[in-house]
């Protein structure tokens, strides 16, 4: 699975197992804090982030939102608002891929440091720019 994570297309595992792989996989892509999630069953489907919630950031303009916001991109598809879901993806990408307005762990794992990160806010308001053009 980590050498060639392209060979799966869904893993279906216990619950705890579950959590254990998804945490190792989140590493792949970033980290936990870029990671979506979704439970999606027959009659409803929950979106969310594989890190659940961050107390010990809030009120501080620090989290990451990534994963929030790549989360609703999955719920955005799923409810067949692909466009929407695309405009997002790609806001998401840009900001990322530009590296200037990230948070500090998208800073350090793009970078291996925190130099010149940002806030949530900040971070969040050039998600929006790009969502405006």
């Amino acid at each position: 699975m980590v050498l060639r994570p392209d060979d799966f297309d869904v893993v279906v595992l216990p619950n705890l197992y579950g959590d254990i792989v998804s945490d190792l996989c989140a590493g792949l892509i970033g980290g936990l804090g870029i990671a979506p999630g979704a439970n999606i069953g027959d009659d409803y489907a929950l979106f969310e982030p594989v890190h659940g919630s961050a107390p010990k950031h809030a009120g501080l303009n620090r989290a990451n939102p990534t994963a929030l916001m790549l989360s609703a991109v999955l719920m955005l598809r799923h409810l067949d608002e692909c466009d929407a879901a695309e405009r997002m993806l790609g806001a998401i990408r840009a900001v990322i891929s530009e590296g200037k307005d990230v948070t500090y762990d998208i800073k350090r794992t793009v970078t291996g440091s925190t130099d010149g990160s940002v806030g949530t806010s900040q971070y969040a308001d050039a998600l929006i720019a790009k969502l405006q053009v």
